[in-house]
């Protein structure tokens, strides 16, 4: 299982994606899951199982999660 920090321009943590194998899973910077990539059906879900979009679309959650949370993401 590996682990990718997504950071803002000024290096600041923002979240993580971590492999497990046939699913990446996406959490904030505290580490609340906020949903997963299905690399067999190329698809993005959310933290409640609910479709997102096709492709990987987690750096869109995270970005969002982030300014949610009052985080700069520039």
């Amino acid at each position: 299982m590996s682990k990718e920090y997504i950071k803002n321009f000024s290096g600041q943590i923002l979240g993580t994606l971590e492999d497990q194998g046939n699913k990446i899973v996406a959490r904030d910077f505290y580490g609340v899951n906020l949903g997963y990539y299905d690399k067999t059906t190329d698809r993005t879900h959310d933290y409640y199982g609910r479709i997102v979009g096709s492709g990987n679309l987690l750096s869109g959650l995270i970005a969002q999660a982030a300014v949610k949370n009052g985080y700069s993401i520039d």
